[in-house]
Parts: C-alpha cells; sequence; structure tokens
C-alpha cells in the first residue's frame, strides 16, 4: 500500500507540475517525501530527498525564505528569476509578500519599483499606475525613494510616454511625464526637470495647448538656460505663434552654429519637429559662416524635403527650396577656405541628388530642365573623370531636350536649346578623348537637336548644318527620315531642304542588300506629296519629270514585291496620278493629261480586291 501511495504521489506531482499547478505539484512531491520517510528511512532516504528537491525547485515556501532572514536585494533576484522562468503568478505574489515584509525597510521603495516594472512589463498599466501613485503618495508621507531607485523610475515612466508619443497618444504620453514630474519638489534646479518639461512642452503641443507649452518651457528655461535644447523649444513656440521676428532674436538664433545644426540634424533624422528643424535650418545657411556646416544643413534640408517630393505631399515648395539650396551650394564650395577634395565630395552628393529629382520630375519639364542644370553646374566642382563627363553631357541633352519640348510656348527656350547644345559638344568633345566612343549616338542626338532649334528659328545656316550632317560617317537613314519630319514641323517649313534629305535616304534605302520595302513606299510617299500637295491649281513642268521619276521609282518597288506592296498605297498612287491627269485636262495641257491618266491605269493590274472597282471609274 505504501509503494502504491509512492506512485500515486508521483503522478499526481508530475501531471500537476504538466499543468503549471505549481503549489499543487509541490505539496505532491513533498508528500511523495514524506511517505518515503515513514516507509523506510534508510532504504528510501536519497528517493525521499530527490523528491524533496523537486518540490523545492517547484515552490520554494516563502515564509522559508523570509524566516531565514535573506535581505530584500536577494528576494528582488528572485522575483527575476521566476518571471524569467515564466512563473509570473507565483512572482508577483512573492514580491507582494516582500513587500510587506520589509515594510519597514528604507530599501522597500526599490521592491515598489520593481512591481511597478513587472506591471509594465506585463501591459498591465492601469495597475502600474496604481502603484506609480502609491509610490508618489509614500514618497512625500515618510517612505521616500532613495536617488538611485528615483531615477530607476524615471527612467521607466519616461521611456513609457516615450512609447505613447511615438504612438502618437500625446495625452498619455503627457501623463506619465506628469507622474515623474510629481517627483521633483518645487523650485528645484536640475537639468533633468529642464529635459522634463521641454518634453511635456512637446506634448502640449501636439495637443495645441500652447499657453501650457510656454510654462513648461519657461520652468525648463529657469532650469537650463543655457541649452541649446531649451533655446530651440523657445524658437519653436515663437515659429507656432507666427512670431517670427521673435524666433530670429532669440537666443537659439544668436547661438552657437554648430549645436544649433547638430540639434536639427538630429530632430530631422528622428522625424520630429520637422517644420521648425528646417526653418532653424535656413537661417543657419543664411548666418553661418562655416562652410561645413551650412553643407551639413543643406544635406539635411534637402534629404526632407526629397522625402516630401518622393511622396508628392508637397512638390513645388519642395523643388523650390531644393533648388534655392543647390544654389546657395554652388555659393558655398566656391569658398577658397574648403579643401578640393572635400569641395568634390560634396558637389558629388548634391549633383547626385539633383539628378533623381530631375529624373522624378517627368510631370513637370521645366522642373526636370532645372534640377539637370544644376546637376550638371554642381559636376563642375567635380574631377572631369569619363563617369562625370558623361553625367554632364547626359544633363546637357536632357536640357536641351526639354528646352525643344518647351519650344511652342516661347522663342526663347529654342535659343537655351542652342547654348546647351555648344556646352554638350565641348564635353563630348572631352569624353571622346578618354575612350571609344563609335557607338555612341550623342554626336547625332546633337546634330537633331541643333536642327530642330535652327529649323524652327529660321536659322540661315540650317543649310550648312544639313552639309555637316550628311558629312558624316556611316549616317544612318533613320537620322535622315528624322532630319526630313523636322524641317515640314510647324513652325518649320522647308520642302526642298526635306525632298533632298529623303532622296538620300531613299537612295541610301536602295543600296541595302535586301532594302526595306516600307521604308522606301514612305519616302516616296512623302516625296509625291511634297511635289505634288493637293488642292494646287497648277504644275510647273519640271514638277512633274520630278513626280514622274518618283513613279518610276514606286514601279520598281511594285513590280518585284510579288503581292507585297500595300493595295492601299497602290490605290494611293493611282490617284493622286489620276487627279493630276484631270488637273492638266482641265488646264488644256491634254498630251501631259493623256500621260498621267495612262499612268494611272498602268497601276490597275497591281491591285487586287479593288481592281474591278477602280477600273470602272477611269
Amino acid at each position: 500500500q505504501t509503494g502504491y501511495l509512492c506512485l500515486l504521489c508521483y503522478n499526481f506531482g508530475v501531471d500537476t507540475y504538466n499543468l503549471k499547478k505549481y503549489e499543487e505539484s509541490s505539496f505532491w512531491l513533498r508528500l511523495l517525501a514524506t511517505v518515503y520517510m515513514e516507509w523506510d528511512c534508510q532504504q528510501y532516504q536519497d528517493k525521499a530527498l530527490h523528491a524533496v528537491t523537486l518540490a523545492n525547485k517547484v515552490h520554494v515556501l516563502l515564509s522559508e525564505i523570509f524566516d531565514a532572514k535573506i535581505p530584500l536585494e536577494v528576494c528582488l533576484c528572485m522575483v527575476k528569476l521566476l518571471m524569467s522562468e515564466n512563473r509570473e503568478a507565483l512572482a508577483f505574489e512573492f514580491l507582494k509578500k516582500a513587500c510587506q515584509h520589509f515594510e519597514s525597510s528604507p530599501e522597500v521603495g526599490s521592491a515598489l519599483v520593481l512591481h511597478i516594472e513587472l506591471l509594465l512589463q506585463k501591459g498591465k498599466e492601469l495597475l502600474g499606475k496604481q502603484k506609480i501613485e502609491d509610490a508618489i503618495a509614500g514618497h512625500y508621507t515618510g517612505k521616500p525613494l532613495s536617488s538611485q531607485t528615483l531615477c530607476h523610475l524615471h527612467l521607466l515612466l519616461w521611456d513609457r510616454a516615450s512609447k505613447h508619443f511615438e504612438a502618437k497618444n500625446y495625452t498619455e504620453a503627457l501623463q506619465w511625464y506628469n507622474y515623474s514630474l510629481s517627483f521633483f519638489p518645487a523650485g528645484q534646479m536640475d537639468q533633468n526637470l529642464a529635459k522634463l518639461q521641454r518634453n511635456r512642452a512637446l506634448c502640449f503641443l501636439q495637443l495645441q495647448q500652447l499657453e501650457k507649452a510656454k510654462e513648461a518651457i519657461k520652468d525648463a528655461e529657469r532650469c537650463d538656460p543655457d541649452s541649446i535644447f531649451t533655446q530651440f523649444s523657445i524658437y519653436k513656440i515663437s515659429v507656432r505663434e507666427k512670431d517670427v521676428e521673435r524666433g530670429n532674436n532669440s537666443e537659439y538664433q544668436r547661438g552657437d552654429f554648430g549645436g544649433k545644426c547638430d540639434i536639427c540634424v538630429t530632430l530631422l533624422s528622428q522625424h520630429e519637429q520637422q517644420d521648425v528643424a528646417v526653418k532653424a535650418l535656413e537661417s543657419l545657411c543664411e548666418h553661418s559662416q562655416d562652410a561645413a556646416q551650412v553643407l551639413t544643413a543643406l544635406r539635411s534640408v534637402v534629404l526632407t524635403n526629397l522625402d516630401e517630393y518622393v511622396n508628392h505631399s508637397n512638390c513645388s515648395l519642395c523643388t523650390i527650396y531644393s533648388t534655392t539650396a543647390l544654389h546657395r551650394l554652388t555659393m558655398v564650395i566656391t569658398e577658397p577656405g574648403m579643401e578640393q577634395g572635400k569641395r568634390s565630395e560634396e558637389a558629388g552628393w548634391f549633383r547626385k541628388i539633383a539628378w533623381n529629382l530631375a529624373l522624378q520630375s517627368e510631370s513637370s519639364p521645366v522642373r526636370m530642365r532645372d534640377f539637370f542644370l544644376l546637376s550638371y553646374q554642381l559636376s563642375q566642382f567635380c574631377p572631369p573623370d569619363q563617369a562625370v563627363l558623361m553625367g554632364q553631357k547626359t544633363c546637357l541633352l536632357m536640357a536641351a531636350a526639354v528646352c525643344l519640348e518647351l519650344h511652342r510656348k516661347s522663342a526663347e527656350h529654342l535659343t537655351q536649346a542652342l547654348e546647351y547644345i555648344q556646352m554638350c559638344r565641348e564635353v563630348w568633345k572631352a569624353l571622346r578623348a578618354t575612350g571609344d566612343f563609335s557607338r555612341d549616338p550623342t554626336e547625332t542626338l546633337l546634330f537633331l537637336y541643333e536642327f530642330e532649334a535652327r529649323a524652327k528659328l529660321n536659322d540661315p545656316d540650317l543649310e550648312d548644318l544639313l552639309e555637316t550632317v550628311l558629312g558624316m560617317e556611316d549616317v544612318e537613314t533613320k537620322t535622315l527620315e528624322t532630319i526630313a519630319a523636322l524641317a515640314m514641323e510647324p513652325p518649320a517649313h522647308y520642302p526642298l531642304l526635306c525632298k533632298k534629305v529623303l532622296r538620300i535616304a531613299l537612295f541610301l534605302h536602295k543600296k541595302k542588300p535586301q532594302p526595306d520595302l516600307t521604308q522606301c513606299r514612305q519616302c516616296i510617299h512623302s516625296l509625291i506629296e511634297l511635289s505634288l500637295p493637293s488642292g494646287v491649281s497648277e504644275v510647273e513642268p519640271h514638277v512633274l519629270e520630278e513626280v514622274w521619276g518618283y513613279y518610276e521609282e514606286a514601279f520598281s518597288l511594285i513590280e518585284p514585291s510579288q503581292g507585297n506592296f500595300p493595295e492601299i498605297e497602290t490605290v494611293w498612287l493611282l490617284t493622286r496620278a489620276w487627279n493630276t491627269g484631270i488637273l492638266l485636262y482641265s488646264l488644256a495641257q491634254y498630251p501631259e493629261a493623256e500621260r498621267w491618266c495612262g499612268l494611272s491605269m498602268s497601276f490597275l493590274r497591281h491591285l487586287h480586291s479593288l481592281r474591278e472597282s477602280y477600273q470602272t471609274k477611269v
């Protein structure tokens, strides 16, 4: 029976332990030890001792610990150990008894603070607040907290307040800061009190309670008048009150520029008080004589506005300020006191920022152009290696392209485009000296951009420019076709020049081993259209001969095409020739009329589905 009782106690002890019923488990294990001892003390002494050891691991009798006169510090360590082993209920029970046992001890405050800390860790804020209020009451009624314990409690309170502030729960954050304030006696002069009041002021500002914020900052200034953080808070309140003059005349504005820059950069990096930090950095850029500080300030402000630009929350303001900042940088990096390496590094950083802003300005061509130009200007302070020259070339090409896009609103943009093209040619010349750029299309693009600008400006040197293009090695037919289109794009109107280029393009197409039928017929179509525009009332003989030649070119394409020549294009050629014959007939030029009508009818045999219809008509 005793053996059965041992087995029963053991099973109950294990089962209750697995169910985390630790007090019950301890009871059964202690009972198991008792049974062993009463069964046979000599034989089962080791088993009884093992059962007691297990029971003590599961649950140490609190009364035994306190009877042993263990110091409070050890008790608190045991509480922490229990919490680390997920023995929460036992830990809180033990802590409660410890507070009662050491109630008269001057160190009992440390147990109370640990209790508060554990409650907050477990998310029991309401219970934690009750304990904090008990601590505040005890602190002023004969149970003061030691300085070390009080410091630890302040850290807990500030940490909790900070988390609520980050979550934008400003009322709750203020309550936790107020708990901390309750431990400071009236009239105390302390830098920590100044910091606390600054934090409270920030909460009041977020809650739109400006007067209370001013009171808090006034106390902070009393405690720590020389702190740049305090002066910054005064500056922020002045800005919030729209008292710009007061803000600019504050000690913060007249204070150390280096410290001001550091605090503003810190606030920007933490996404706190960005509006005021940006205004302060603007002032720093305007008044500081230290180039390094100005550059640091500019970096911070530009990065802040860059986030706004990417998020499209304030594109216009961001663009204006970033442009102003980069222009200010251009002034700073030309100062003789700045080292060449530092100048290049700073210019390179801002050059890349301007480049990225340009790429993100697709919706605003003017901003895109301005940022590309800024990137080019800043790159001039960098060593002219191949990468920098490539960047300069691209910036100027893009600026010229944007100006050409904007020309429809103002001819001034075309003149600017020509300036950028000339600047780009100088960069391109330097770049070609650094390596092989035989496949780079820059030369062609520059000629096309310049041709477009000069054509629309009615420049008398346009034909000379065309001759230069035609003199290029391996000029592509696509380039010639683009030039032809630009020559006739309003307000440009150069039909003779356009036909000249198209004839060359057609010649080059036909020289290829396998001429492109589509490109060839498009050239012929455009040549006929330019020579015989619709609606003319008379035609010169030499023009007729010229157009007749184009028709012969068309026949040379149709006959070997084996039915691949578009029927609709054949109809167009037929119709245009027939209409020309009718025009000549109306002018009493009967032989020529007969000739052109016959030319028209010769296209009938190349029609398929439409042959019968047009055969009847002609």
